[in-house]
């Protein structure tokens, strides 16, 4: 998961981390960066040519974000996305991270895997070593 720079701006990791253990997921390596470009164009890669693409890159890489690799039951990357909430934090439901903490887009405070798959993908480009 990433943990965006509009929530480690505002001082909202602890806040994030802390839903994600008490609904028991484990944080198996997480590291504090800057987001390259070159790292942020490969991640958003299927947004490519979408016009929000541009956005997005400026975004991810305006200021720090809190890269992770969560782990927890099978399905876990259901279980984060459910606490995530939508996309957008003005439709997500409250109790979600966006829905309670979120604004608007595209400030939506967090990212996760949406399969075991982009997991996989994704594992690979933040955390090769564990990959």
């Amino acid at each position: 998961m990433i943990i965006k720079p509009d929530a480690v701006e505002r001082g909202l990791v602890g806040e994030i981390l802390a839903r994600l253990e008490a609904k028991g997921m484990r944080f198996v390596a997480a590291e504090l960066r800057q987001m390259p470009l070159e790292v942020a164009e490969r991640h958003y890669e299927e947004h490519r040519g979408k016009p929000f693409f541009g956005e997005l890159l400026e975004f991810i890489t305006r200021s720090p974000s809190l890269v992770a690799l969560v782990e927890g039951p099978e399905g876990a990357h259901a279980v984060v996305r459910g606490l995530m909430g939508e996309t957008d934090p003005k439709k997500a439901a409250p109790g979600t991270i966006r829905g309670d903490l979120g604004t608007e887009l595209p400030d939506n405070l967090v990212h996760g895997s949406d399969s075991p798959q982009s997991a996989a993908r994704e594992i690979a480009l933040f955390f090769p070593d564990l990959a």
